[in-house]
């Protein structure tokens, strides 16, 4: 039986996460989905997708915010959209799918269902409690001592600015999903959360900042989303929303899977996550 897995940030750059990376197995017919985070040089994000793209029939990867830093110890120093893009044409020679494809078809059980890789980013509007601008909300987490690195590392060019980015996105992906067969229902894909509630368990709240935008609240329920995937909050989970699956993937940071070991097994018996079909149960299920 073919499956639809996922995994996000895999952050090889950590020795025992690329060793988690190297156990991942597969059946023939399956694919995977990596939902962002692969790593921060271009030469190890296409090393890590290529090695994958040998062992799953497909590969379907969308950026994270960690392959869109620009970093002086890369010697790709494109920043912005010309390192998306630069980065979509290294996948494409690869066979990876990116969210500039044609979304493909989920034949498999659980299936027909359109599998639709997003590149949406963030916008500010996730506002720390409190506050009612993006300006408020930046002040609160600064001076909450929570900034991402994004802010030094995550360019926005030729955009004057991220949020300018991210709802150029928004508005070419929504015009996409517009567009899809409204007879079949889509598994959507997104490092950054769709929507707020996955946000409401994050230990630094102010963080939520740069975790999405409310421009896709409603997303999950207007394109008929079996299932949600995403990463960047590290809290591997399914969650459900207007009974919708959300799942993350995540693999995070060695400290942060360490702890989780004895409870849930080593990552490399957990991932990838079972998207389709359906699993019978999921550890961390809050309907």
């Amino acid at each position: 039986m073919s499956r639809l897995l996922a995994v996000s940030d895999l952050h090889v750059r950590y020795p025992e996460n690329r060793a988690v990376v190297d156990a991942l197995t597969a059946d023939p017919g399956d694919w995977l989905i990596v939902a962002g985070d692969v790593a921060e040089r271009v030469d190890d994000t296409v090393a890590t997708l290529a090695d994958l793209a040998a062992r799953f029939a497909r590969v379907i990867w969308v950026p994270g915010n960690h392959e869109l830093w620009t970093r002086t110890k890369d010697p790709v120093d494109l920043r912005g959209e010309h390192r998306y893009r630069y980065l979509v044409e290294r996948c494409r020679a690869l066979g990876v799918l990116t969210p500039e494809d044609p979304f493909p078809v989920w034949e498999g059980e659980g299936g027909p269902v359109v599998v639709a890789p997003l590149f949406l980013l963030y916008d500010y509007s996730f506002l720390p409690a409190g506050t009612t601008t993006s300006a408020e909300g930046l002040a609160a987490a600064y001076n909450a001592g929570v900034v991402c690195t994004d802010e030094h590392l995550l360019h926005p060019e030729p955009h004057p600015s991220r949020e300018a980015w991210c709802a150029t996105r928004v508005e070419q992906t929504r015009r996409r999903l517009d567009a899809l067969d409204p007879g079949l229902p889509t598994i959507l894909v997104n490092h950054w959360p769709l929507t707020r509630l996955p946000t409401e368990v994050l230990r630094y709240p102010e963080f939520a900042l740069w975790c999405g935008t409310t421009a896709t609240a409603d997303w999950h329920v207007r394109y008929r989303a079996q299932a949600v995937v995403y990463g960047h909050l590290h809290i591997p989970r399914v969650i459900y929303e207007d009974g919708v699956r959300f799942v993350e993937a995540s693999l995070g940071y060695p400290r942060e899977w360490r702890p989780r070991e004895e409870r849930h097994g080593h990552p490399a018996h957990v991932l990838p996550r079972q998207v389709l079909p359906v699993p019978a149960e999921d550890f961390g299920v809050r309907r």
